[in-house]
């Protein structure tokens, strides 16, 4: 059994009562786990798979794929106020998709995890914006080396990793920019 602290940063349904997460930990990077019958009404996973939820996890790890199973999650934070406004939830799920663009399966990045992680609680506390989604760019760049003095961050992350997530325009959309 594997045990880590992760942010819930994409859901998928695999079955009709079965659930992929796509997880980012602080310990393992990204994973991917499958909770099994997680949508039926007295799953022991109910009211705890959700996005941007924040979780200690223990799942059991595959050796022939990259889905793991997921034992037991245990929330520490829901991250209510991100449901409240749609600008708020597009926001997050762009810092989410970005960190799943550029950084491997099953690579630690705990600068990353923790970014993502301060990224969402200033959602939470102060809403989305373009200076927000603007700085989490900025900042991913810089963690990730490929910041330049003389282009955007949007644009050092585009060179770098070939593209940007397509949910970038809908989020800039959504903040005005």
């Amino acid at each position: 059994m594997e045990k880590s602290l992760g942010i819930i940063i994409r859901l998928t349904r695999l079955t009709e009562t079965s659930l992929i997460i796509h997880w980012c930990t602080r310990d393992e990077g990204l994973i991917k786990t499958v909770a099994k019958g997680a949508r039926r009404p007295k799953s022991p996973f109910a009211g705890k798979l959700d996005l941007f939820f924040e979780a200690e996890l223990n799942w059991a790890r595959s050796r022939k794929s990259e889905l793991h199973t997921l034992r037991e999650v245990v929330v520490v934070d829901y991250r209510e106020p991100l449901r409240r406004k749609y600008v708020d939830t597009v926001v997050a799920a762009y810092f989410g998709e970005l960190l799943a663009h550029v950084v491997e399966l099953e690579h630690p990045v705990p600068e990353l995890y923790d970014l993502l992680r301060r990224g969402l609680a200033y959602l939470a506390d102060q809403g989305g914006g373009k200076r927000a989604v603007l700085h989490y760019e900025h900042e991913m760049a810089r963690l990730l080396g490929v910041a330049h003095s003389r282009t955007s961050a949007a644009l050092a992350l585009e060179q770098a990793f070939g593209s940007l997530p397509r949910g970038r325009a809908a989020c800039m959309d959504a903040v005005g920019g």
